[in-house]
């Protein structure tokens, strides 16, 4: 089985790893928009146009056999539209706000996302249908994803920058928070140091174990081996750019033996 993974930046490579850990011998694209990164900042027509076009572009050149679309923003606003454009089965993300409600002891929960799935109703829907017995602060941030791009490039921020992009989650440890929603796939990213600056008790919950589940169960009802007939699975991982092409250095990402990714512009 071969799995394409598409985001706007390198947020994505979290879902990307939990994929690689879960199924190992799964082959493995990775195609960001950096043309058009973020997505946060876009209206959601620009979203559905620019995800559609890169993710057919994608298909076109690596013919994979499920995509995920490793984006908060991407998912919530054009799943639908990539689904309808391409003939495979595309799995999308959501915040981990279930899973977060029903392991939280304290009963309050925060959820740490960018400012647009903050304020989209998807994620107040998210809310009110799993944590609605929970006290859920939630703080918006671009800034993090910034720092999660800086740090694969090998700038790593310092405390008192992440200490400024989540203030409310900070404030919110004072009154017992113990479960915290990275909204974002970029935030996985920069776990160590999130941890660095909030209280140990307080756990992370993303969605890249749900996701990879979800592929597998994909493999298995489309009846598609994990590893593919014939094909030597290789550790390396084969990059995609809708831009200026580039290459990354990957810490705290399971992509086999690679500590480099490296990212090729698209026809």
């Amino acid at each position: 089985m071969h799995v394409g993974v598409f985001d706007s930046g390198v947020g994505g490579l979290s879902i990307l790893g939990s994929i690689r850990s879960a199924l190992p011998s799964v082959r493995l694209s990775y195609c960001c928009d950096n043309l058009n990164f973020p997505y946060g900042t876009k209206s959601d027509d620009q979203v559905v146009r620019f995800t559609v076009d890169v993710t057919s572009r994608f298909f076109a050149e690596a013919k994979f056999d499920v995509l995920v679309i490793a984006c908060n923003t991407a998912s919530t606003i054009a799943l639908a539209a990539v689904r309808a454009a391409l003939p495979i089965p595309v799995v999308g993300v959501v915040p981990a706000v279930k899973p977060a409600a029903a392991a939280s002891r304290s009963k309050v929960i925060g959820v740490l996302a960018t400012p647009g799935t903050i304020r989209r109703p998807y994620l107040a829907d998210l809310i009110r249908e799993f944590a609605a017995d929970c006290e859920v602060i939630t703080c918006g941030s671009s800034g993090l994803v910034q720092l999660a791009e800086r740090k694969l490039r090998g700038d790593i921020g310092t405390d008192d920058e992440f200490k400024r992009e989540i203030g409310e989650i900070i404030t919110g440890c004072g009154k017992g928070l113990d479960q915290l929603v990275l909204g974002c796939t970029h935030f996985p990213l920069v776990a160590d140091e999130l941890r660095r600056v909030l209280p140990p008790g307080v756990l992370f919950v993303d969605s890249g174990g749900a996701v990879a589940s979800r592929v597998a169960a994909i493999g298995r009802e489309l009846n598609m081996p994990e590893k593919s007939a014939g094909n030597i699975i290789s550790p390396e991982i084969t990059g995609y750019c809708s831009a200026e092409p580039f290459e990354l250095t990957v810490t705290g990402i399971d992509l086999g033996t690679a500590a480099k990714l490296r990212l090729r512009r698209l026809p």
